[in-house]
């Protein structure tokens, strides 16, 4: 689907003719041969497109005669609920810079594209393309510390249900995080790659321009927070995971340990009375009082075995 924006009096109108637009948002589902016909249109590769719809692709762009294309990563929430699969993953968006104006691709809804659809990014002027797509960047980069700072509550919450239980269910949501940070780290690192190239190669021809110069240079720093903190939580819920298996480990050392304990203990009993019960003639045995004394002297190895252990520490 193709659609055709423009800013008009401080607000985010569509249009129906291309045009009269500045901006053109393309996103799935399209028409037989709709991606061709564009791509011919405006004079650019078809790869352009496709590209941009491909969920793998990598952070880079790409020069032509007619247009450049710039490819950068963005975290998206995931909808399948099942337990291997990630929170957060990333796929690319993808900023086509044409003569007069600037498109924009992506392969489903993106939450960054519909803040600027409604109008929720201050200063944004789609005529400006070198703006715009700035601020893509500052907003991916806020979009993922946002997604950070769930994914780091959330693995609060559930390292405090871990104190309390041992459940796999707590054991698969923090894979399910360590998977989407994995995710972050990767594209976080390409988005880095590709914004200092261009800051190299000047692509967006703003070096001498103050504002957007500025700009530039805190959504780099900003990328590079975001990129720490995905480091910084990836070593913390990777210490967390080691250190949950080591407790398992020493409670289940633990529980045999006394399993064996109490198995020990409850075999002197039955070894007493099963000397007794044997057929064969005992001492005392026409005593009424016989019973007694077997569990006097039952109780008395069993005492004395459990003060054996707890002094020795092994109880």
């Amino acid at each position: 689907m193709i659609r055709y924006y423009k800013k008009i009096d401080q607000k985010v109108i569509e249009l129906e003719k291309e045009e009269d637009a500045t901006w053109i948002n393309i996103s799935p589902p399209f028409a037989q041969g709709e991606l061709e016909g564009f791509a011919e249109s405006f004079d650019f590769p078809l790869d352009f497109l496709t590209d941009s719809l491909d969920i793998d692709e990598r952070s880079r762009y790409e020069r032509e005669e007619n247009a450049n294309l710039i490819l950068f990563n963005t975290p998206l929430l995931n909808e399948d609920m099942k337990e291997n699969e990630a929170l957060y993953y990333t796929a690319p968006i993808g900023i086509i810079l044409v003569v007069d104006k600037i498109v924009t691709v992506t392969s489903r809804e993106n939450p960054i594209i519909d803040k600027f659809l409604e109008n929720k990014v201050k200063n944004f002027k789609p005529g400006d393309a070198k703006l715009f797509v700035l601020q893509l960047f500052e907003q991916n980069v806020f979009r993922f510390l946002d997604c950070l700072k769930k994914l780091n509550l959330k693995r609060n919450l559930i390292e405090r249900e871990l104190y309390n239980s041992s459940r796999n269910k707590e054991l698969q949501q923090l894979l399910r995080i360590e998977k989407s940070l994995v995710y972050f780290v990767n594209s976080l690192s390409a988005n880095e790659l590709l914004k200092m190239k261009m800051k190299r190669t000047d692509l967006l021809n703003i070096r001498e321009l103050e504002y957007h110069a500025d700009l530039f240079e805190d959504v780099l720093i900003d990328n590079s927070q975001a990129l720490e903190m995905s480091n910084v939580h990836t070593n913390i819920l990777g210490g967390t995971m080691e250190t949950y298996a080591s407790i398992v480990s020493n409670n289940m050392n633990a529980f045999i340990n006394r399993l064996t304990i109490i198995t020990i203990t409850l075999m002197v009993p039955t070894l007493v009375y099963s000397f007794f019960g044997m057929n064969m003639p005992i001492p005392g045995q026409q005593s009424e009082y016989l019973y007694l004394w077997v569990i006097f002297f039952s109780i008395v190895f069993v005492a004395g075995l459990l003060i054996f252990m707890t002094r020795n520490r092994r109880f």
